[in-house]
């Protein structure tokens, strides 16, 4: 009766492995969110010039600055400050609009973009 309690687990084991695989399988495809991938229309142009229609046209798209036409129009002051009130802490130091401040929301976009 010893030997039955023994040896039916240690069979029992010895199947289960025998029938699992050797090898993990690979994970499962995740599931598209916004952390893991930017939304549609978020991915950064190829190289639109700074200050370019192209370039604002995909800065207010990717942190949503005018809501359907509603909202301040691309390069006016009140747009500029908008993108910064977006940016929040990571704003650029530089001057709202200026050739620098426009470099640094590009590059900042871009690694957002990259990373998300």
């Amino acid at each position: 009766m010893r030997f039955l309690f023994t040896v039916i687990p240690i069979t029992a084991a010895l199947i289960i492995a025998a029938c699992s695989p050797s090898e993990p399988s690979a994970p499962a495809p995740a599931v598209a969110s916004t952390a893991a991938s930017p939304a549609p229309g978020k991915t950064s142009p190829a190289n639109p010039a700074l200050g370019s229609p192209e370039w604002y046209a995909w800065v207010d798209k990717t942190l949503a600055i005018s809501d359907d036409g509603h909202g301040p129009r691309p390069e006016t002051p009140e747009w500029n400050e908008a993108v910064n009130r977006k940016l929040g802490q990571e704003a650029p130091q530089a001057n709202p609009g200026s050739p620098e401040w426009q470099q640094a929301v590009d590059a900042l976009l871009r690694t957002r973009v990259a990373t998300h």
